[in-house]
């Protein structure tokens, strides 16, 4: 079981969030005009470290908030994203 900081309601259990995937990820500029093959690199291709990563999470159960952590995806630690 993960222990997650919430910034705004301090740590929870893991089963109050839900993972919301990569942080970082820009929106196509112009989405009008982007190619089969940009979107399905925004839709699908992420990175898959071993080591510490950005992850963004959704606070379901408590205050509904989206926040960045820094988790290690081997030893699972958490630190909060600069």
């Amino acid at each position: 079981m993960l222990l997650i900081d919430c910034p705004h309601c301090g740590p929870r259990d893991e089963n109050e969030f839900h993972y919301g995937g990569q942080a970082g990820i820009a929106y196509p500029e112009t989405p009008a005009t982007a190619t089969d093959a940009e979107w399905a690199e925004y839709v699908f291709l992420r990175d898959n470290p071993k080591g510490w990563f950005d992850e963004r999470w959704f606070h379901v159960h408590g205050c509904r908030t989206w926040f960045t952590l820094r988790r290690h995806t081997v030893t699972h630690e958490f630190w909060k994203a600069p």
